[in-house]
């Protein structure tokens, strides 16, 4: 499978598993509520989804720059939303890169200021990792707030039944 073909099926699994994992969150009782954790899981996807935000801006696919990192304070309903059109910007990013296009250095000033340079495919290839790396804590939080988690695992979207 061409590696651009494999970052937008990656990417169609994300979309999935984001809107899963919304939901799990949902599913976190009163006590774990009181306790903070659904707001801390909320704040994790927020993150997700800023991240996503950034690197477009970095790769050059928007002028909009996102004004924190870390937000706090979003609704699962906010979320819901930013995650659609998180999801369609990146999808009209994706739909115009070539497979020449991933071994294009990307050039960008880091969070913490300096400068570094990095291929569109080890960006795209970071996304990836950086989102089941917060699902998975995601997915904790939930379980320790008496939640169900999300099956989020690659492996269960992808398989096919016999």
């Amino acid at each position: 499978m061409p590696m651009l073909q494999r970052f937008n099926r990656w990417y169609h699994y994300e979309i999935e598993m984001h809107a899963a994992v919304l939901e799990s969150v949902e599913t976190i009782g009163e006590r774990g509520r009181a306790e903070g954790l659904h707001q801390r899981c909320l704040e994790l996807l927020a993150h997700i989804l800023v991240a996503r935000r950034f690197w477009l801006h970095r790769l050059g696919a928007t002028d909009e720059v996102p004004a924190n990192f870390f937000p706090s304070g979003m609704t699962s309903e906010e979320l819901r939303m930013e995650s659609v059109d998180v999801a369609r910007v990146w999808h009209d990013y994706l739909t115009n890169l070539t497979e020449e296009d991933l071994s294009k250095s990307v050039e960008y000033t880091s969070t913490e200021g300096p400068r570094f340079r990095s291929t569109v495919e080890d960006t795209l290839t970071q996304l990836f990792g950086h989102s089941w790396y917060h699902r998975g804590q995601i997915a904790a939080l939930v379980r320790a707030g008496g939640g169900t988690p999300a099956e989020t695992d690659f492996v269960f979207w992808a398989r096919e039944t016999l």
